[in-house]
């Protein structure tokens, strides 16, 4: 079978979209994919769309979709790689380039090889036999869990006595925020610090409603967690991230931001709320999320390849 390849552009977003709801229909049942996270994601200021995005065509039909970035800096290069079950000669065309390019970029900065991550899910339309025979390997898995809500029970909850929680209002809780997810995330998996404009970037905050978004502290700590939540998603609410700083956890801090954002949520008519964890975090995420109701609607693995 003979494919065409070419560089993404902006206006590929509609055919973007389009594929990788097919892969979400095969993987999932049902497609989750928005155009505006495809495009907030080809309009990432650290992708040169020339030489970061492949396209793989077979007559007119789009069958595979990569993406590359780099947050590190250094070695550690991220990759997106969609591909439909009957094209994996596509696919894997995709990774030779995409594995080539990692490497480059690596080297660019600086770097003797490249840590390669893509994350895929636990039953993908990609042949993962493909990526084991280059080296891959499963490191970490995640699971994106869901729970349904509902504006008669997801009442808004009574904060404590001695706790602080207020909607981020203006550019200086934005910087809060910021700071605090910073903080909150430094010991996690994966982590790559991020300056205050790439974090604003990485949550697309012109499109952002700043008013889902909370600071909570205490009295004598401060501020001291956030929640970053989305209502611009088709499927469900989504949480983007929640975080609560290392000294200020197990004080209850994060269910009570928890419970604000499902009674948020069913007060928008929402019906379903979302997010994602990941299933080691050290930090007792998994249980807190369970204890709160929420169940696993997929997993995703997190594959690594180091390039030299």
């Amino acid at each position: 079978m003979s494919y065409v390849f070419r560089p993404a552009g902006l206006t590929d977003a509609a055919a973007i979209t389009e594929l990788l709801n097919e892969v979400d229909r095969i993987e999932i049942g049902r497609p989750e994919t928005d155009q505006h996270e495809v495009e907030a994601d080809l309009k990432r200021s650290d992708i040169a769309l020339e030489r970061d995005s492949w396209l793989a065509f077979d007559g007119d039909r789009l069958v595979a979709y990569g993406l590359l970035w780099d947050e590190s800096g250094g070695e550690r290069i991220d990759v997106d790689h969609y591909v439909l079950p009957d094209h994996q000669r596509a696919g894997e065309l995709i990774l030779d380039s995409m594995e080539a390019r990692a490497l480059d970029k690596a080297r660019e900065n600086g770097a003797a090889r490249a840590v390669v991550h893509l994350h895929l899910n636990t039953e993908p339309t990609l042949d993962t036999g493909l990526i084991e025979e280059r080296g891959w390997s499963v490191v970490r898995r995640y699971h994106v869990l869901q729970r349904p809500v509902d504006a008669a029970t997801d009442l808004v909850p009574e904060v404590p006595s001695g706790v602080r929680l207020r909607s981020c209002a203006d550019e200086a809780d934005r910087a809060r925020v910021h700071a605090l997810h910073q903080s909150s995330f430094a010991e996690h998996f994966d982590f790559q610090p991020r300056t205050y404009d790439q974090w604003l970037e990485d949550v697309d905050a012109d499109l952002l409603d700043w008013s889902l978004v909370w600071i909570v502290g205490t009295e004598e700590l401060g501020d001291a967690g956030f929640l970053l939540a989305r209502d611009d998603r088709a499927a469900m609410g989504w949480i983007r991230s929640i975080g609560v700083t290392r000294e200020a956890r197990g004080l209850g801090l994060g269910g009570l931001l928890l419970r604000h954002a499902f009674a948020a949520f069913a007060a928008r008519g929402r019906q379903t709320v979302g997010l994602g964890v990941d299933t080691a975090n050290a930090t007792g995420a998994p249980a807190l999320y369970a204890r709160h109701g929420m169940a696993v609607h997929y997993a995703v693995d997190s594959w690594e390849a180091v390039l030299k």
